[in-house]
């Protein structure tokens, strides 16, 4: 089978990889342009873009698809399937309806559930046991097409964000073999998607970051968990700003949100169900991340001192 593959950041590059050692020919990569990234502003090519130019795939990089150039490129590339993964822009009808078999898309949920562009991170936020990867044929609306195939896991309770997506983009490449398969041997169910409301997983930005240690010890477990590797759940210890990288439940108890009970091996903090967590791992401003051993040693700090003050 002839594929276009459409994709952008790391979590797209196993399904390329997976296509790419498969008996499929993929006959040209669609990904968004370079971007300036860090504090040098360093011109830096999408995660998919250099796997594509490893392997010698024709890379194209509009900025738009919405023209007769983009259909142009799909018409001469001729693909069987076009193979949509986490690419970030939307496709038009008549890319969609190009293809013999139309347009697939990887989507990193369990469909109708959060539809929209950070559904990893929303299932972790919202502390879900379980999530999974949906195949779906695209249609023009946001992740509203048939479910082709489903495959569910569980989310272990101090599992992060980053660590689910390594997960569920090597599960994502898995399914989407198989569901290439099924769709070349005529076997393949569609599914339509239950009629309703069903959310919207919005991006995750910084104004996310700040902890209300008001909030239960499992809300906070969550948020810091759910918001790594970015932007990173933040708070203030001792007056300045300290992120949190990593946290644990725990079985301690205490009396006001906020409040720390234990400095030893953790920060044991409680929070506003008189429940606590230790914090495992954090960063200074202006420092590398560390764990919370090699922080107290020189940043020592009173049971009872009052975070986010």
């Amino acid at each position: 089978m002839k594929i276009v593959f459409m994709g952008t950041p790391d979590f797209a590059v196993p399904c390329l990889k997976r296509l790419i050692d498969s008996e499929h020919s993929v006959v040209g990569v669609f990904t968004q342009p370079d971007k300036k990234v860090g504090r040098k502003q360093i011109l830096t090519p999408p995660a998919v873009k250099v796997e594509a130019v490893n392997n010698g795939i024709s890379v194209y990089q509009p900025n738009t698809l919405k023209n007769d150039e983009a259909m142009d490129v799909i018409k001469e590339l001729n693909p069987d399937l076009i193979v949509v993964v986490a690419y970030g822009k939307i496709l038009p009808k008549d890319i969609l309806d190009y293809p013999k078999y139309g347009c697939i898309n990887v989507h990193a949920s369990l469909l109708p559930k959060y539809r929209g562009a950070a559904p990893i991170q929303w299932a972790v936020l919202n502390g879900d046991e379980e999530t999974g990867v949906t195949i779906m044929q695209m249609n023009e609306g946001l992740d509203t097409g048939d479910l082709l195939l489903v495959k569910s896991t569980e989310i272990h309770i101090n599992e992060t964000s980053e660590q689910l997506f390594d997960r569920l983009s090597v599960i994502g490449a898995d399914a989407l073999i198989e569901t290439i398969s099924l769709i070349e041997a005529d076997k393949i169910k569609h599914v339509p998607q239950p009629q309703g409301d069903f959310g919207y997983a919005v991006m995750i930005d910084k104004s996310m970051c700040s902890i209300d240690w008001n909030k239960t010890a499992f809300e906070i477990h969550n948020q810091i968990r759910g918001l790594q590797s970015w932007p990173v759940a933040i708070t203030k210890i001792n007056g300045k700003n300290v992120k949190i990288h990593k946290s644990a439940l725990c079985d301690a108890n205490g009396d006001f949100a906020g409040k720390t009970v234990n400095n030893k091996n953790a920060l044991t903090v409680c929070c506003g169900d008189n429940k606590c967590i230790d914090i495992l791992e954090v960063q200074p401003e202006g420092k590398k991340r560390m764990d919370i051993k090699s922080f107290l040693a020189g940043n020592p700090i009173e049971i009872g001192t009052i975070l986010g003050e």
